[in-house]
């Protein structure tokens, strides 16, 4: 297929009101996820049970749930339809000239890509496996160190993930979010600015976290020593007041979440 053909029909795709439709509904299915991992961080800020405080966890708290494996099926769709876009996306990216363009086009087809893999996690569960988030971060970890040169792969991956953390964060701080959608007037509209700003700046330290963490493994060769939120969330537990930082990063993801829900209905599409 020619490329303009292929443009063409990712253009076509895009301005279907059904994949917008679904598309929106990816932003309300990544809110409940979002959710559910506040209420798992929260919990274990406050001595509950040491449930997986990442993706995986919150998706197989849900398929637990009494109809629970339905709903993880139309997230895993849901979340497939918003990847599919955010890929559509990237490919009709328009900029300013060909490296602003090729920003555009990475960053979406980065969430996308993202997305995609969260809907395989969610039908993976619904399928019936229970992944250990935490394992598989320590085996990755493990298989890069036995590669050459592998401390320096692998501190590479973590100071790319701490600078991806702080890049979050940023786009908190500074609002960039806003670009993207259309914000109501008045009171609601400062109320999804603060949801914004919250939740963006809650998941940059999780995720720059993740990546010293990844980085610790990396200096000392030790896979254990690397984790994922599981790790980055019992690693701040660990720190002075750290019950009550965590309680803060739990109330973050849950502002992201209700952020998300704000914006499967004003995002630009």
């Amino acid at each position: 297929m020619a490329p303009g053909s292929v443009k063409q029909t990712a253009s076509a795709a895009q301005s279907h009101p059904a994949v917008r439709a679904l598309a929106r509904g990816g932003y309300v299915a990544m809110g409940l996820v979002h959710l559910l991992l506040a209420v798992l961080i929260i919990t274990v800020a406050l001595g509950g049970a040491s449930e997986q405080t990442s993706q995986s966890g919150a998706f197989a708290a849900l398929a637990g749930a009494p109809f629970g494996v339905i709903l993880v099926w139309v997230i895993a769709a849901l979340l497939a339809a918003l990847g599919a876009y955010q890929l559509a996306d990237g490919l009709l990216a328009r900029g300013t000239d060909d490296s602003d363009r090729w920003r555009r086009r990475l960053t979406s087809w980065g969430r996308g890509t993202v997305y995609l893999v969260l809907a395989a996690l969610a039908a993976a569960i619904a399928l019936g496996a229970r992944p250990d988030s935490e394992q598989s971060a320590e085996d990755a970890s493990a298989g890069v160190l036995s590669l050459f040169a592998g401390p320096l792969v692998l501190g590479i991956v973590g100071a790319g993930i701490f600078l991806a953390g702080v890049a979050y964060a940023g786009i908190g701080v500074t609002r960039r979010f806003q670009k993207k959608m259309s914000y109501p007037g008045g009171g609601l509209g400062m109320t999804v600015t603060v949801l914004g700003i919250v939740g963006y700046v809650a998941k940059g330290l999780a995720l720059a976290v993740v990546g010293v963490l990844i980085l610790i493994a990396a200096v000392t060769t030790d896979p254990q020593a690397a984790g994922g939120l599981d790790e980055a969330i019992r690693s701040l537990l660990a720190l002075p007041a750290g019950p009550a930082l965590v309680i803060g990063v739990g109330a973050g993801f849950a502002a992201y979440g209700l952020f998300c829900f704000f914006r499967a209905r004003y995002a630009d599409l």
